[in-house]
Order: C-alpha cells, then sequence, then structure tokens
C-alpha cells in the first residue's frame, strides 16, 4: 500500500510539471499587397487676385470663382462634387526699416476642391478650371474608396507570408510547425504621390485637357501570427 501511494505521488508531480510546462512558440510577422485600380480623384485649385482696397479684391475674386465654377458645371461637375475648402484675407505690407508697415493692397484666394468617381473626367474638369481662371493648386489625388476591396486578398497573402517564415524558423530548430494559436492584424495604406499641378497648370494653359494617369494603388496589410512548435 505504501509503495501505491508512493508511485501515485510521483505520477501526479508529473503530470503537474507537464501541465506547468510552458507552451514552445514561434511568432512572425508577415506582409501581404493587394494592388487595386484608384475609383475616385480629388484636386484642389483656387482663384488669388489682389487690388487696392478688400472690397475692390473680394468683387474681383468672386467674379472669377463664379467663372470657374460655372464652367465646371457645364462640364458635368455636379454641386456635390464641388466644395469650397479654404477663403483668405491677407493685407500686403511694405515693411519699410524703422517704420511701421504700410498696407499696399489686399489679396484674396478661394480654393475649391473637386471629388468624383468620374475618373476618366479628371484631366478634362482640371484644364476646364486651369482655362475657367484658376491660378493656384495644391495637388491631385488618385484615391481607393473602399481598402475593404483588397482585404481578403492582402490579408491571406500576409498569413501565407508569415506561415512560411514560421516553417522555416521551425525547420531550423530542428522541429515541426503545429497550429496557429493567436492572429492579429493591421493594415497600411500606401498612397500614391500628389499629381504635380504647376506644370499642368501651364500646359494647360495652351488649351485641353491636363494628361493625368490614375495607375494603380498598393494596399499592404500585416499579419502577426504565433504557431505552437512540435
Amino acid at each position: 500500500m505504501k509503495r501505491f501511494l508512493i508511485v501515485m505521488v510521483v505520477a501526479l508531480a508529473a503530470a503537474s510539471a507537464l501541465a506547468e510546462a510552458p507552451q514552445e512558440t514561434v511568432t512572425v510577422s508577415g506582409t501581404g499587397r493587394a494592388t487595386l485600380t484608384p475609383d475616385r480623384f480629388t484636386f484642389t485649385v483656387g482663384v488669388q487676385s489682389a487690388a487696392p482696397t478688400v472690397e475692390d479684391a473680394v468683387a474681383e475674386n468672386n467674379k472669377r470663382v463664379q467663372n470657374v465654377l460655372t464652367a465646371l458645371k457645364r462640364a458635368g461637375a455636379t454641386d456635390k462634387d464641388i466644395q469650397t475648402s479654404n477663403f483668405n484675407i491677407w493685407p500686403q505690407q511694405d515693411y519699410g526699416e524703422g517704420k511701421l508697415p504700410r498696407i499696399l493692397g489686399y489679396q484674396v484666394n478661394n480654393s475649391i476642391t473637386i471629388r468624383s468617381s468620374k475618373i476618366s473626367d479628371a484631366g478634362r474638369l482640371l484644364g476646364v478650371a486651369i482655362a475657367a481662371g484658376v491660378n493656384t493648386s495644391s495637388g491631385l489625388n488618385f484615391e481607393v474608396s473602399d481598402p475593404a476591396r483588397g482585404r481578403e486578398q492582402g490579408l491571406r497573402a500576409a498569413f501565407d507570408d508569415a506561415k512560411a517564415k514560421a516553417t522555416l524558423l521551425a525547420q531550423a530548430a530542428g522541429r515541426t510547425l503545429g497550429r496557429a494559436l493567436q492572429i492579429s492584424e493591421g493594415a497600411q495604406q500606401n498612397m500614391p504621390p500628389p499629381y504635380p499641378m504647376r506644370a499642368a497648370a501651364m500646359e494647360a494653359r495652351a488649351g485641353g485637357d491636363v494628361p493625368v494617369e490614375s495607375g494603380t494603388q498598393e494596399l499592404t496589410f500585416t499579419v502577426t501570427a504565433t504557431f505552437e512548435l512540435r
């Protein structure tokens, strides 16, 4: 009976030790990419004008901006595509040495942002705006409105990349890879650079659409996974 009790105690102690032993795992990160065609564009253009008085500067600017708005709508842009994004008035001052600044006149800037899902209209609308009188710009961007379109492809590729890395590490350690115990994901969207507008504006002054290309946009997904080692 005494020997039986000793054997039971030893067996229980061994089982407890095995249960408390930490599970051996390997944790890696994987990257997957999905290449999508943009389905939306935005650009911001503006009219900057100056005059000796605030009233004259605003009146001149209003007239020129209205011409731009009218031209854009005639070209097919709708009210929901057009948004006033900035309006500023600055005094133009002369800073003489040892003297108080002297106001020479006023400068007014009114900026308009165009957003549309009609990618093929980007160059045409930009050319129309420039021909109608805009003289400032701050960029043309092509975007993917719904990044979820590439999420499944990107996440699957990211997990496959993580699993391949984990398999390689397990083999290097003389082990085999087990099941995935934990998975977490994150996503980073790589935006295309803004289109260089000032050079395009000079070309458009000569007439016609601004030549633009929407290209593609790459979405990058990351997955961190923990696998058991056997």
